[in-house]
């Protein structure tokens, strides 16, 4: 059976769609972000993550400027077809947030 191309649902959140980012080895959430079309075209094309940033209005692929870019290994797309996972390869020296943590989920919510 050959493999087919999901089409995404971006009609529910004004052309974006969540992308939960992965470990693909310790299966450790990343991070998420929005993807619109054209982000997500990107990292297919390219194999980095590429999300649509909201507050600047355009395209940033993750680590462009910090070297820690997060490699492509699988894309799960749900059940709805809104919300896509990125298991990814974290490469520099593997700290995804903005904050210089390894992963953006680092604290508990009643934590300041």
């Amino acid at each position: 059976m050959a493999f087919q191309w999901t089409l995404m649902d971006f009609s529910k959140l004004g052309g974006l769609v969540p992308a939960v980012i992965q470990d693909r080895y310790s299966h450790e959430v990343l991070m998420v972000g929005f993807m619109n079309q054209e982000a997500l075209d990107r990292t297919r094309e390219t194999g980095y993550v590429t999300f649509f940033s909201r507050t600047r209005n355009a395209l940033w692929t993750k680590g462009e400027t910090s070297g820690n870019r997060l490699q492509v290994a699988e894309m799960l797309v749900d059940c709805d077809e809104d919300t896509i996972l990125v298991k990814v390869t974290r490469l520099g020296d593997g700290n995804v947030c903005h904050t210089g943590q390894r992963s953006c989920f680092h604290r508990t919510l009643n934590e300041r």
